[in-house]
């Protein structure tokens, strides 16, 4: 399955140049699983969809990790047909996305307690589209509950739901979100934006 992410780097500081760059070193443990491209507006990560999101967090926190207001922001998207398969976005071997919502929910509320804590307190506000399913309300509402019982939930917001605590529980409760809401080979898309240390935090 194809899966990957279109990802900005946002760091509100005159010092940018060395903490994109810094950041974007954080990614180098993923690279014999990924490929990587980076341009003048975002950089394109394309590997096993499960390596997504702790890639992306690697990224931000090291951006983040010096205390400067950052932004991150990022479209991930897995099974897109009008891309072609490739072997490095092939999901883990036994993984089942496909099972009840119930089971999923249970699973994905696992995942996101064991991930391991950062010590870096982000918020985030996302939207996720499962693309071309027949019940795509039911896939969006059993997320919405899965993320009422995550421990990260915020509120829900226009258009998006919000989240704020660790960048570990952060991040892993998107990646749950992206990998076992809608169709388990269909097209589903994820829009995200992650804040840390903000001037305002409400």
């Amino acid at each position: 399955m194809f899966s990957g992410a279109q990802i900005s780097l946002y760091p509100m500081t005159d010092d940018f140049v060395r903490v994109i760059l810094g950041a974007i070193g954080a990614l180098e443990p993923y690279r014999p699983h990924f490929r990587i491209e980076t341009d003048d507006i975002s950089t394109l990560i394309v590997g096993p969809p499960e390596q997504l999101f702790p890639a992306m967090r690697d990224l931000f926190v090291s951006a983040a990790g010096g205390g400067i207001h950052c932004v991150l922001a990022a479209t991930a998207s897995r099974g897109c047909p009008g891309e072609p398969d490739d072997p490095i976005c092939t999901p883990i071997a036994g993984s089942r996305h496909d099972r009840p919502l119930a089971e999923r929910i249970a699973a994905a509320l696992e995942k996101v307690q064991s991930a391991p804590k950062t010590g870096q307190n982000v918020a985030a506000q996302f939207s996720l589209y499962p693309l071309g399913s027949g019940h795509h309300m039911d896939e969006i509402y059993g997320c919405i509950d899965f993320l009422k019982q995550s421990g990260v939930f915020d509120r829900s917001k226009n258009f998006c739901t919000k989240l704020r605590g660790d960048a570990g529980q952060v991040f892993a409760t998107l990646s749950e979100a992206f990998l076992r809401f809608g169709a388990p080979e269909g097209h589903v898309a994820l829009d995200v934006k992650v804040s840390a240390n903000s001037p305002t935090k409400a």
